[in-house]
Formats: structure tokens, sequence, C-alpha cells
């Protein structure tokens, strides 16, 4: 079966580029873009070969900040030529959501499919993840929940009997020095328009320092970008930048237990 072509990109990919951080100018806007997640969009994966057919379906993604749940979803939109509508759990109430759920309810009837975004969904409390229940079972929208919590634990039963999860990697340091480079090279969203010099051990020390977020990696690039004096990101000016390196912590969720685990190991070793 032929590759489905992204349609023409959502709303979110449309505003002024020079308005952006540099993380965002550079979100991915094909499936190759994404690094990271072989193991869910390698050519030969399932979700991969799902996604380029058009035969979607409603999914929680589990995963740390910055690995790619939101870009997945808006790529999820681009490639099914689906309207995208973003609603967040922390800010957003059940007003918020009967009102998405109406939009795509008119957009189901003008025969045209809506991704629904929720990030941090196990934000929402029973009643307001139960409203999705009947849509989702319907086909008016193609849920996509993203959450940074087991959701095993945090989400409905309900909810997760009719949605896959997909479990998101933190992504490795070779692969967000390749987003760095990428973020170096391009002159229309990125910094190639500028007079950088920046060597590999640099880009190494970002990469390193942004525990497995390709978001921050970014944001750390463009603020040593800022920073740096005729264009060369050296020692001193990553000094400066890279000095609150703390690393992602939850108490009391999954990555405080992974944290305890590796100190427990590390005892052992020792």
């Amino acid at each position: 079966m032929p590759r489905r072509q992204p349609a023409a990109a959502p709303s979110l990919f449309a505003e002024p580029e020079g308005l952006k951080p540099l993380a965002e100018r550079m979100r991915p806007r094909t499936l190759d873009e994404i690094v990271g997640q072989p193991r869910l969009l390698a050519p030969d994966k399932p979700l991969r070969r799902a996604i380029e057919s058009g035969h979607l379906h409603s999914m929680i993604l589990w995963g740390p900040p910055g690995c790619g749940k939101t870009t997945l979803a808006l790529l999820l939109a681009k490639y099914a030529d689906a309207e995208f509508r973003a609603i967040s759990a922390v800010l957003s109430g059940l007003a918020d959501v009967r009102e998405a759920l109406s939009e795509a309810s008119v957009n189901f009837g003008q025969g045209r499919r809506t991704v629904l975004f929720v990030d941090e969904v196990h934000r929402f409390n029973k009643a307001q993840q139960d409203a999705f229940l009947p849509h989702i079972e319907k086909g008016v929208i193609l849920f996509v929940g993203a959450t940074t919590e087991n959701p095993s634990f945090e989400l409905n039963s309900a909810l997760l009997s009719r949605c896959r999860v997909h479990v998101m990697d933190a992504v490795g340091v070779t692969d967000i020095v390749a987003a760095l480079r990428r973020a170096l090279a391009d002159a229309e969203r990125g910094l190639g328009a500028l007079p950088l010099q920046i060597d590999d051990s640099a880009l190494e020390l970002i990469a390193r320092a942004a525990d497995g977020d390709v978001r921050r990696a970014l944001t750390l690039l463009e603020i040593a970008a800022e920073l740096a004096e005729d264009g060369r990101i050296d020692e001193t000016t990553l000094t400066q930048v890279l000095a609150d390196r703390t690393r992602r912590f939850d108490k009391g969720g999954e990555q405080f237990y992974d944290q305890i685990s590796a100190l427990h190991k590390s005892v052992r070793s020792s």
C-alpha cells in the first residue's frame, strides 16, 4: 500500500515562525524528522504503517517531557487530513471538553475527522474522562491523550479499554545531538542564518544536560546562541547556560521510583 502523504499543516504549524522559540520552530513536520522513537516509528513498525495508511486509532501516549507526544498528535492529524483540536487537562474544565466535543461532532457530520489531543490527560477526573467515551466509540473523535504518568494507575479502565497505549522513550544523547545539528543547519526555521561556531563536545554536553528532553536541549542551544560572543559557543558560554543541570524528578511518580531504583543498584554495586 502506498504511503499516505501528509496534508496541509494544522494551524499550530502555520503561526508566524519568528514569534516562536527555537524548540517550537523546529517541531518535526514529518515522521522522518522525529528523533529517538524507532521502537514506534521505524518504517516497519505497526504505528508508522497505520499513520501512513490513514488507519488511525485512539491512543494514549505515555512518555517523559520532550519526547514528542504533542508532535506525534499533530502529525496524526496532518497525515489523516483531520482537524486538530488541543486541550490541556491543567487549564481546561468540563465545559471546555464539551465545547471541543461539540465542534468535533459538527466536523463529523460534515464528513471530516477530528484529532482531539488532551495534554496531561491524567489530571482529568473520572467524570471528565468519561465524557470522551461515547464520542470515541462512535468515531466522532480520534482521541490522543498524553501523559507522563503510568496510565494503568492514573486513567479510568473504561478509557483505557477504548485506546491503545503507546510508550514513548526518553530521547538518547545521539538523537538529541542530531536534532541540535538540524537546528544549526536550518536557515529557515533554525539558527542556520547565524554565524555560530560550536564543536561536537559542546553539542554532546547540551544533549546530556537535556536529560532526554529534545525541547529542553533546543532551548539550551537557543540561550547559548544568544549569549555567544562573536558567534562562538564555547565552554565559558555553556558554563552559564548549564549552571542548573537538574534532572527530572516527580515525587511519588514513575521517575521517583526510577531514581530510587538507580540509587539502590548503585549502592549494591559498591
